[in-house]
């Protein structure tokens, strides 16, 4: 189906439209896999084993509910039909209802948030059930992680059309604009003190900036407009796409201090073409500006890896179609993640410190054999939003 995101990709850059629509494809063939049989949740990923004879099995691990409510997101901008190929059956409303009726047992506040803007999206009846289970949970005198409270912002946004929401939206609003340290335009990993300790308090990963800065335009894109909300969005994206790699890549560990990058890696394939091409999408369809060529730069890392060239992993591609998966990442392989630890502490006491040696000592040469629902999930909602 084709959608205006996808038509603009190929009309600024129509090379990549293949690519775009080849990972499309596999994200709908791949999700039906990831569906736990007889349940009503999604594995927490599929780990791939690789035989002596070079061939490759998939296993499903662990089940999660926030990567089946993301994946509900996503499958909704799917035709009826295809919706009930990927869900066993059941539409991407009659899945998030399964989610809504599991609220009970849901503990985790970024949970909750997303199975109500699961609710909100697909128009269940059962929105003001999934809208009070997020409130239970919810508790604005203390500090929550970043991404979940931009979850909970998206969710209300979303459910402005359908409910009364605009005072928990305000609070929610009002909550990720504080938590900026200073003036800078990144976010911290937590809203408040107490959750992160003291020596990596000022490190935050890609996540606690894409999530904010989309639910905050999506904030502004509904009711009467928040200018303010857009500008915090619009600074945060901008910082993002200067920082970016010269080969496109989405770095993960920021300064939230100084807006700077702590540590570069991993490279996650869900930040090049699923979770930084919504969030910058959405900020663009709000009223902001137009990072594009900075979404295209990151969607051809997935084919052209930098990383690995010159390489024995370079001959192992990212995107594997008969598995229908895209592996998770490109990583050091430090032992205990040696190079970010190293890193997270240096920069707390001297900003900007990179210890350049560790990047010849650890390399980026190692690849990440698995593959989660929410990654698959985002990829439909980034590129099947924007319907023509």
């Amino acid at each position: 189906m084709t959608t205006s995101r996808l038509a603009t990709l190929g009309r600024d850059e129509p090379s990549l439209l293949p690519l775009a629509q080849r990972l499309l494809s596999l994200a709908e063939s791949g999700l039906p896999a990831m569906l736990l049989p007889g349940q009503e949740a999604f594995a927490f990923t599929m780990a791939g084993t690789k035989a002596p004879d070079g061939s490759w099995s998939l296993e499903r691990r662990g089940t999660s509910t926030r990567y089946a409510a993301i994946t509900a997101l996503g499958v909704r901008h799917l035709s009826e039909d295809r919706q009930r190929v990927v869900l066993a059956g059941r539409t991407a409303q009659e899945f998030t209802g399964s989610l809504v009726e599991s609220l009970p047992s849901v503990t985790n506040l970024g949970d909750a948030a997303l199975i109500a803007w699961a609710a909100a999206e697909t128009g269940h009846p059962k929105l003001s059930d999934a809208l009070a289970g997020v409130e239970a949970l919810d508790d604005h005198d203390r500090p929550q992680y970043t991404v979940e409270a931009a979850w909970v912002l998206s969710a209300l946004a979303a459910a402005r059309d359908s409910a009364d929401v605009e005072r928990p939206l305000a609070a929610a609003r009002d909550r990720l604009l504080r938590a900026r340290i200073g003036n800078g335009p990144l976010f911290p990993h937590a809203t408040g003190p107490g959750l992160v300790p003291w020596y990596r308090a000022h490190v935050s990963c890609f996540a606690d900036q894409t999530y904010p800065l989309q639910a905050l335009a999506r904030a502004h894109a509904g009711g009467d407009g928040d200018p303010e909300a857009l500008a915090a969005s619009e600074a945060c994206a901008a910082r993002l796409c200067e920082l970016q790699g010269e080969g496109g890549q989405w770095w993960w560990h920021y300064d939230a201090r100084t807006g700077g990058v702590v540590e570069g890696y991993p490279v996650y394939s869900v930040h090049q073409h699923a979770m930084a091409p919504t969030a910058l999408f959405d900020l663009a369809d709000a009223g902001g500006s137009d990072f594009g060529a900075s979404i295209r730069k990151g969607l051809r890392w997935m084919t052209d890896v930098p990383e690995l060239a010159g390489h024995p992993a370079a001959h192992e591609p990212l995107i594997v179609d008969g598995l229908n998966v895209t592996w998770r990442k490109v990583y050091r392989g430090d032992p205990k993640k040696a190079v970010r630890a190293a890193r997270g502490l240096s920069t707390r006491a001297v900003p900007g410190l990179r210890l350049k040696p560790l990047d010849r000592v650890y390399r980026p040469l190692s690849v990440d054999h698995e593959c989660r629902p929410y990654e698959l999930g985002w990829m439909l909602y980034a590129w099947q939003g924007g319907r023509i």
